[in-house]
């Protein structure tokens, strides 16, 4: 099988797989992961657009948040279907490699990806926690788990431990602290850096508001 065939096999599959998640990690998430993905990886050259393209539509086949904090369930998926395919063991291994290592665990938890591949994959997934559509993701998975949107009494954490930041039971606003304002300063490669600057300044505006009227400012 081509590799064009691999990708549309794969696509079609995580369609299907991703149809009934909730929003914020649905099959648009991946859509959107695999776009800003293929974008960076041309900016930043010499990156093989085949293993970014399955590890982004592959990245979220089993997110820990939905699987009882399991972080060996994704890789181990993605193995079976990509060998179900043929695809070469090198290329196998390279993506369940980015995809053990993508998720953000912690404030403190450093993961750090070995390949370029992997910085690629890993900035457009994290782009996607920032900005207009990272605020919106927030607060639609908020909603999800039942947190209350913001409560002065629970301050932010910043997390030493997966452990600790998988159990979080903090508001939709902390996750701000806890995890989106610390993305900008996280990405691998140039061309992520250039974007997350202008989401993050979009996501600061956006909690700065949210506080003033929280305050009963204008």
């Amino acid at each position: 099988m081509n590799k064009k065939d691999i990708l549309k096999k794969t696509e079609s599959y995580l369609k299907n797989r991703l149809k009934n998640m909730d929003v914020g990690h649905d099959w648009w998430h991946t859509y959107r992961v695999r776009k800003m993905a293929i974008k960076i990886a041309r900016e930043e050259k010499n990156v093989d657009l085949f293993v970014v393209q399955l590890a982004a539509l592959l990245h979220d086949i089993a997110d820990w948040k939905f699987h009882d904090g399991d972080l060996s369930l994704g890789p181990k998926l993605a193995r079976e279907w990509l060998e179900k395919l043929e695809v070469e063991e090198s290329v196998i291994s390279h993506v369940c490699e980015i995809i053990e290592n993508i998720s953000f665990k912690g404030a403190r938890v450093r993961s750090r990806m070995k390949t370029r591949e992997g910085m690629v994959v890993q900035d457009a997934d994290r782009l996607d926690g920032i900005g207009a559509i990272g605020i919106a993701r927030t607060f639609a998975y908020g909603g999800y788990k039942a947190r209350e949107i913001y409560n002065p009494a629970i301050k932010p954490e910043k997390h030493d431990t997966f452990e600790k930041y998988k159990n979080n039971k903090g508001t939709s606003i902390n996750h701000f602290y806890e995890k989106l304002l610390l993305l900008k300063n996280l990405m691998n490669t140039k061309t992520g850096k250039r974007i997350a600057e202008k989401r993050h300044k979009f996501t600061v505006l956006f909690l700065k508001q949210f506080l003033r009227e929280w305050k009963g400012k204008e």
